[in-house]
């Protein structure tokens, strides 16, 4: 009797460790998506995203959020990493940006984090120049 029910506990701790290993590889070292190798799931100016999203931020949310999109708009602001198309939608980028792209239309790839409702923009992250 004694023997079984070590068996049993043996069984339970080996389950949880395997359970423990499984989670923290396939779940913490998940890799990344790459969002300059997708084919994006829209492409939309940077005046209709923002006006999606000031719409109706839920539906938007519903169509952009975590998707790959593409932006085209006129840059009006940009730093080493950081292009902002039409003063509404925040580009963020993995590298720094050696070319000048300001008062120029502009396609941007990348994915869609959300809207900022403090600043009024809209967030796109992993983003690369089309």
């Amino acid at each position: 009797m004694k023997r079984k029910k070590t068996a049993i506990a043996i069984a339970v701790v080996l389950l949880m460790i395997s359970a423990g290993v499984y989670f923290y590889y396939g779940v913490v070292f998940k890799e990344a998506r790459n969002i300059a190798s997708e084919a994006p799931d829209f492409s939309v100016t940077a005046k209709k995203l923002l006006e999606d999203y000031n719409a109706d931020p839920r539906k938007a949310n519903s169509l952009y959020l975590n998707k790959t999109i593409e932006i085209t708009g006129k840059a009006t602001k940009e730093t080493d990493s950081v292009i902002v198309l039409e003063n509404s939608v925040f580009c963020l980028f993995k590298e720094k940006l050696n070319t000048k792209m300001i008062d120029k239309k502009t396609t941007i790839k990348g994915k869609c984090i959300g809207y900022d409702e403090l600043f009024l923009e809209v967030k796109i992250d992993q983003c690369t120049v089309k």
